[in-house]
């Protein structure tokens, strides 16, 4: 890339000593004496003379005869020195000529740059000049939030002076304040730079000082850019060389087609990605670009009138009130009318204005007037932001809306803009506008860059204007999103290839089939995703497999999309058989669009649009257990695969978030109507693997769920059947069992409008709303619970009625159905099946307590019995579980504890069995086995106790403490081994290899942690020629043996105190996390054990086997019969599930969605009232009245200065005005003397006594 840069990129030396009128500069600016001696290239002294000196000029100095150019020689990084912190910035020293497509090349390569979707071309004064306080925040707010929402880039002239150092000021507040850096690109002359020096070397780092000097006409750069080019044509402190280059650079990006999928680092996540070149279909546009200008001087002007002139033209922003050119264009603008005309007033006024403005005479001023003229007549590209006007926006959006008007461009393609920009308001404001007509496909295009670029503001926006999900989303648009790399980062494709267990080439596309593998391996257990079923993926080989072109040729290639149209899950097993029906609209649709592109949000782990989605559509609760499982999942799996905890941490964070939602969702549902709420929990999802909302629950081990009290009172009334108890009902339920004509005084629940009817008799067809209405239970004819909706008068009435008439109900319940219910609860079932085990576990104690005879006792044959019923059972859920496959269903079956302790113990019986029924000595073994196998049937006790409220939390701490107990034991085993070993080599160090050494390590150091130290082992008496009290010899002593009692007393130390006491800290720590959640933990406890009595045969152990007889008989004479109904349950489906019909459907999902929008209603109303956003209010409130205030107070402050000169101005008037009088007085009294004499020569001339007084007089006067 260095030899690349140097190869491409070249400088400009004068090599001519050009006089001037100043004989010690040249005519390219320098010092004679700071000149280029010998350039390089010349080989001689004399070349080198002849080069450089002209005597006698002919022409005028010129950039292409009297310079030469070199490579580069300033390139790489610059440190700008001075504050708080470094700035750095990327630069390169270029010829004025260069090639704008190595610019790009280099910004875009080699700085690492994105291609913008936005250029903001910032154009004004270079002197400097003062902005009023609130038009330079409007002024650095507004470029800085259009530069970061759009991603755009920022050209400027670089250096610290005039309107760049107000950009530069917005640039550092904005970096002061976020993390994110603007690009902004400075292109400015090299040879104005002051210490430009600093800065010559290649690919380096360099430091540069932004102090300037004041008595230099040269300029410093701007610290907080971030790129430069350095324009150089060969001369010094002259501007004029970067004009051309910087014009040239912005046509040419320009011209550059914008790809609204690729948008920009901050837009799609961190990661930056590659240069792309190639157009969006559809999106004839450019890079768009605006030409801004702030002050200014008449060259400014001129760049005004060039942008509206070029082709295509550049819509031009002035910011008025800022001075000078800006000032005298936006009143030009104000005042001319639609075809750029001015009146004769306007004109002699604005004339005045650039002669005083600028210092010009009149003829040139004509001219500058002139160029104001022409751009007058593009004033409909010309955006004027006035600050404080009546309906204006802020300067971005004054930026945004000029460039919608100055691209002419169709509102499909203005709609790609604005989702280039990442900008919805100009989107609504100014695209989806009345007359505005959007094509479809335009629509569907924008649909899937929003969904691509995780743009959920637009995905609402075009959903709200006229976008149909249904239409839109179809099976290769929704393997498009699945293949997607742009968004945030995720880890899809790791997960399908080890689901697929195989090495994928890296240019794999997902496949919707492979999804709906990712999505079971998540969702564990039974479930079976859509995606894998045999219908659909019939129908995908048929439209993407072999068969692909005959189908492509039956959907008619439309719209020039061959793989327009997805399919939805057909239920039928006529469509594997049948030719697609592809004009048939339903089967070429997904039914539920929404579920599909929340799966897809999910799993590429973009949750605010999985939060999006999840509002929008139906089974909202199902949803949003289906993301709280899957989240689980795929958090579980990060920290398995030891990826960084962060991103395991914020998957479980997601996870809590949907399953606070489904909780809130229920609590909702559950205010509005209970027996709704329950009919929400127990209702069939066809679409979520034939579970319910309850089963989702469990998977995703939502404990707050399982505990709410619309899931509680299910489970009670269905862990209680058809029992009203009241007070003691364990107690009624053993005496019932023990003594059952006692049944007959227990009250029921069932009344004399009771439906005992099978969902085979519900699906033929029977009136449901009576069904509804009359009973709150429905029985099949496997006797489950379905809770189906009732009026909510009527509950109220049945629960008073239950209570009123429940002597006459247990008279009018027939006796048979009185038994039958009341073995039939899962209550009975577990008082029943209980009673039973501890009988068994009597007459085990007693055959393994007692002698064992040749031959099994009655008692024995009767353990034997209850073991192996119990294994029949055991194979009985097995094969009767809902998963498809034997594997799955035993893998399915083993993920309960429970159940591999029954393996084990069952298991171990068998084997112990075997051994003793044979003779001795196998019969001793078997008997040993017997004794060991106890001890599993009494750990299986503690699954009964989870039924208790209080002690059911305990056995999930011991639980718990087990797993922590694990890790510790590992530790311990290390502390052990290094003083056990010690202990044993120093003590025996003759000892022979056997395996009792390894005895001999553990054995004295693992009791010595329980107290047993073992005295008189630790330093026995020894020594030659020694005896004890008893006179017998001791033993010689061993080398080192004194070590011994040094070492144990360290271990002990450790073990004992420290390691002990460590296991009891961690335990402690687990019993409060589980006690602060014990009601909760029970709660959730409780459905496993509820659904695992409702599920089990009337019978237990070992009388179950004559249930096991008659399910199978009752299978096989069906499966005989072929007479399973529709709508019956098949036994994998036993447990909690209703049946709905599409009716009943329709109105449980307006009732959720009712739900959800009331929610989100009661949220928002409760985030407005909330402290932190009335404190934000009244910060926002505070804000505008403080620069109202200041407003008021330079207003006040201009007012003062205005009266100080009125009042100066008065002062001095009345000053003249006091002169003048004094003159008029005087000159008044002269003349009055004058006409006073000349009356008294009149008449002296007649009285001789005048003459007399006028002597006097003149005698005074001297």
């Amino acid at each position: 890339q260095k030899a690349w840069i140097e190869r491409t990129f070249v400088k400009r030396e004068c090599v001519h000593k050009f006089p001037t009128k100043d004989p010690a500069r040249c005519s390219c600016g320098q010092l004679t004496s700071q000149h280029v001696a010998i350039p390089a290239g010349a080989n001689s002294l004399e070349e080198a003379n002849q080069l450089v000196q002209i005597d006698t000029p002919k022409d005028k100095w010129s950039v292409i005869k009297h310079t030469r150019t070199y490579p580069t020689d300033a390139y790489g990084l610059i440190e700008f020195q001075g504050g708080g912190f470094i700035n750095k910035a990327m630069y390169i020293r270029v010829s004025y000529d260069t090639k704008p497509d190595n610019l790009l090349h280099l910004m875009v390569k080699d700085w690492q740059l994105e291609l913008p979707t936005l250029l903001i071309s910032v154009h004004g004064g270079l002197q400097n000049f003062d902005l009023q306080p609130k038009l330079k925040q409007v002024f650095g707010k507004g470029l800085i939030k259009a530069a970061v929402t759009t991603g755009a880039w920022i050209f400027t002239g670089g250096v610290n002076t005039g309107v760049i150092r107000h950009v530069g000021d917005a640039l550092k507040d904005h970096s002061s304040k976020s993390r994110g850096k603007v690009c902004a690109i400075g292109i400015a002359p090299w040879g104005i730079l002051e210490n430009k020096d600093d800065l010559i070397g290649k690919d380096v780092s360099k430091p540069y000082q932004t102090m300037a000097n004041p008595l230099s006409k040269l300029a410093v750069l701007n610290n907080s850019h971030s790129h430069f080019i350095l324009t150089d044509n060969g001369t010094c402190g002259k501007y004029g060389s970067e004009v051309k280059l910087r014009r040239l650079l912005e046509k040419h990006i320009s011209l550059q087609k914008i790809n609204t999928r690729k948008g920009h680092s901050h837009m799609v996540g961190r990661k930056n990605y590659k240069y792309f070149w190639l157009c969006v279909p559809g999106l004839g546009q450019g890079v768009p670009l605006v030409c801004m200008i702030v002050e200014g001087g008449p060259n400014v002007i001129s760049i005004a009138l060039e942008s509206l002139r070029d082709d295509p033209p550049v819509p031009v922003v002035v910011c008025d009130g800022s001075g000078r050119a800006s000032d005298i264009i936006s009143f030009a603008h104000k005042f001319s009318e639609d075809g750029g005309m001015i009146n004769d007033d306007v004109r002699e006024q604005l004339l005045v204005t650039i002669q005083k403005t600028f210092n010009y005479s009149k003829s040139q001023s004509q001219q500058i007037l002139l160029m104001v003229m022409e751009c007058m007549k593009k004033r409909e590209l010309i955006t004027v932001f006035r600050m404080g006007s009546e309906g204006q926006q802020d300067i971005e959006m004054a930026i945004l809306t000029a460039l919608l008007k100055g691209t002419n461009a169709a509102a499909a393609d203005q709609l790609s803009l604005a989702l280039a920009w990442n900008r919805v308001d100009i989107a609504r404001n100014h695209i989806f506008v009345y007359g505005h007509n959007l094509p479809v496909n335009s629509l569907e295009q924008a649909m899937m860059d929003a969904l691509v670029l995780d743009r959920v503001d637009f995905v609402k926006l075009l959903l709200e204007n006229g976008v149909n999900i249904h239409h839109f989303l179809t099976i290769p648009r929704l393997e498009e999103l699945y293949n997607t790399k742009l968004g945030p980062a995720n880890s899809l494709n790791a997960v399908v290839r080890d689901v697929k267990k195989g090495n994928l080439p890296p240019d794999y596309q997902i496949t919707v089939i492979d999804i709906g593998l990712v999505l079971e391996c998540f969702m564990g257990g039974a479930y079976r995703s859509n995606y894998t079923r045999k219908a659909f993926r019939n129908l995908y080989n048929n439209l993407y497999g072999l068969k692909r072109p005959k189908a492509l040729k039956l959907l008619g290639m439309e719209d020039d999309e061959p793989r327009s149209k997805g399919k939805k899950k057909p239920k039928k097993k006529k469509e594997e058989e049948v030719e697609i029906d592809v004009d048939d609209p339903e089967v070429c649709r997904f039914k539920f669009p929404f579920h599909e592109l929340m799966l897809w949000a999910v799993l590429m782990k973009r949750q605010k649009m999985a939060l999006f989605l999840w509002k929008r559509g139906e089974e909202a609760m199902a949803k949003a257990l289906v993301a709280c499982k899957l989240y689980k999942a795929m958090a579980h799996e990060c920290s398995e695969s030891e990826l960084v905890d962060d991103i395991s941490q914020d998957l479980e964070n997601n996870s809590k978030e949907f399953g606070q939602l489904a909780y809130e969702l229920l609590d909702q549902s559950y205010k509005h109507d209970e027996q709704v709420a329950m009919k929400l929990l127990t209702y069939e999802l066809v679409n979520w693997s034939n579970s319910t909302c309850l089963k989702l629950a469990v998977a995703a081990k939502q404990r707050d769920f399982i505990a709410h009290t619309c899931s509680q009172m299910l489970l009670t009334d269905m862990w209680m059947g058809c029992l009203r108890m009241g007070k003691n009902p364990g107690l009624k339920v053993i005496l019932g069992i023990v003594f059952p004509p006692l049944i007959l005084l227990l009250d029921f629940r069932l009344k004399e409008g009771a439906s005992y009817r099978t969902a085979e008799n519900k699906e033929q067809g029977n009136d449901k709303d009576d069904d509804t209405k009359s009973g709150k239970v429905i029985l099949h004819k496997r006797f489950e619970y379905l809770y189906l909706l009732k009026d909510p008068n009527n509950d109220a009435t049945s629960r008073k009625g239950d209570e009123e008439e429940g002597n006459t109900n247990v008279r009018k319940i027939p006796i048979g159905k009185r038994f039958f219910e009341f073995y039939n609860a899962p209550f009975t079932k577990f008082w029943f099946n209980t009673i039973c085990y501890l009988g068994y576990l009597m007459l085990y104690n007693y055959i393994i307590l007692v002698k064992m005879e040749r031959l099994p006792c009655l008692q024995e044959w009767t353990v034997i019995a209850y073991i192996l019923t119990l294994g029949s059972e055991k194979v009985r859920q097995i094969l009767m579980s809902e998963p498809g496959k034997l594997k799955q269903k035993i893998s399915v079956w083993l993920e309960e504890y429970w159940n591999i302790t029954d393996l084990a113990a069952i298991c171990t019986f068998l084997l112990g069995l075997m051994l003793r029924l044979q003779h001795e000595p196998y019969m001793g073994y078997g008997r040993v086995i017997y004794c060991i196998d106890i001890i599993f049937w009494y750990i299986r006790v503690l699954d009964i106790f989870g039924v208790n409220k209080y002690l059911g939390p305990y056995v999930m701490m011991i639980g718990k403490m087990m797993i922590d107990m694990m890790y510790f034991v590992v530790i311990m085993l290390v502390v052990l081994m290094s003083f056990g070993v010690a202990r044993q080599a120093i003590l025996h160090p003759d000892e022979e290899p056997t395996w009792r050494l390894a005895r001999n390590i553990f054995y004295m150091p693992y009791w010595m942690i329980y107290g047993e130290v073992f005295a008189d082992s630790i330093d026995p008496p020894c020594g030659d020629h020694l005896f004890d009290e008893d006179g017998k010899k001791l033993p010689p002593c061993i080398p080192g043996a004194w070590l011994t009692p040094a070492i144990m007393a360290c271990y002990l130390l450790v073990a004992n105190i420290l390691l002990v006491n460590l296991l009891i800290a961690v335990f402690n720590n687990t019993f409060c996390e589980i006690k602060s959640i014990s009601n909760q933990v029970w709660k959730f406890q409780r459905y496993q054990l509820i659904m695992t009595f409702h599920d089990r045969p009337i019978l237990p152990p070992p009388l179950i086997i004559f249930s096991h007889i008659y399910i199978l008989f009752n299978r096989l004479f069906r499966r005989c019969a072929r007479k399973k109904q529709d709508g019956e349950l098949d036994e994998k489906d036993r447990g909690l599930k209703l049946r709905l019909n599409p009716e009943e459907l329709k109105c449980l999902y307006e009732f959720e969605e009712q739900c959800v929008e009331e929610y989100f209603r009661e949220k928002e109303d409760e985030q407005q009232s909330s402290s932190d956003e009335r404190i934000k209010v009244t910060s926002e409130r505070v804000e505008n009245m403080s620069m109202r205030l200041e407003e008021v107070n330079e207003r006040e402050n201009t007012m003062k200065a205005s009266l100080q000169t009125v009042d100066l101005r008065l002062a001095q008037l009345e000053e003249i005005h006091g002169r003048m009088a004094v003159a008029l007085e005087k000159l008044a009294g002269v003349d009055k003397l004058e006409l006073t004499r000349s009356h008294s020569r009149a008449s002296s001339a007649c009285d001789p006594s005048s003459l007399l007084r006028q002597g006097s007089i003149n005698s005074a006067d001297g």
